[in-house]
Order: structure tokens, then C-alpha cells, then sequence
């Protein structure tokens, strides 16, 4: 089972910021779309940004200009960096990769497991 591990979840005050990264050990994701997505409790899975392979970025109107999306395909990683945090931003962040750049969960085939941002007011 291919796994990605995400990692720099936390708890920040509002108008904070975080980096949260994304790996694939073991395996070689560099032609495929990363996506970020996060859930909040009682709502669907929501879709955040992407970016393809070669680059091409993908954001939701709720976190342009406050998310960027970025990937290294050296390391094999792909980073989110929030600013401007707010407390509506609070919910389990996931990274995703797949075949296709789409903005559904069911365009990515692989997942991590989550990690929790909590952003205080």
C-alpha cells in the first residue's frame, strides 16, 4: 500500500503561518499531480490547491493568495505554505497524488494519513 506522509501540522494563532510537507518514500510520484486537501468535522473533503508536473498551479478562491503550493521533485516532496492563518482554516490537511489534475477527491489515487491544523483566534 503506497503511503505519503504528511508532516508541520500544529497549533498557530490567527495570521500565523505553517509549512506542511508531503513525502513519498520509497516511490516516484514526480509525473503525477499533487493535490492538498482538508476536512473539517461534519464536511466534506475539500479541495485546496494542486499542481502538475510540470508545475501548472490550481488553488480554490477560499486560500488564493494566502496558500502556495510547491514540489520537489529531487526529494520527491511537496510543501504547502499558509499564511494568514484563520480559525476557519482548522481542519485535518491531506496531500494526494494522481493521474489527473482535478479538483475532486476521486481524481487522486493515493493519500496520506492527515495531519490536524488548529488555528486559535
Amino acid at each position: 500500500q503506497v503511503q505519503l506522509v504528511e508532516s508541520g501540522g500544529g497549533l498557530v494563532q490567527a495570521g500565523g503561518s505553517l509549512r506542511l510537507s508531503c513525502a513519498a518514500p520509497g516511490r516516484t510520484f514526480n509525473t503525477y499531480t499533487k493535490g492538498w486537501f482538508r476536512q473539517a468535522p461534519g464536511k466534506e473533503r475539500e479541495f485546496l490547491t494542486s499542481i502538475t508536473w510540470g508545475g501548472v498551479t490550481n488553488y480554490a478562491d477560499s486560500v488564493k493568495d494566502r496558500f502556495t503550493i510547491t514540489r520537489d521533485n529531487a526529494k520527491n516532496t511537496v510543501y504547502l505554505q499558509m499564511n494568514s492563518l484563520k480559525p476557519e482554516d482548522t481542519a485535518v490537511y491531506y496531500c494526494a497524488t494522481g493521474r489527473v489534475a482535478g479538483r475532486n477527491p476521486g481524481d487522486y489515487s493515493y493519500w496520506g494519513q492527515g495531519t490536524q491544523v488548529t488555528v486559535s483566534s
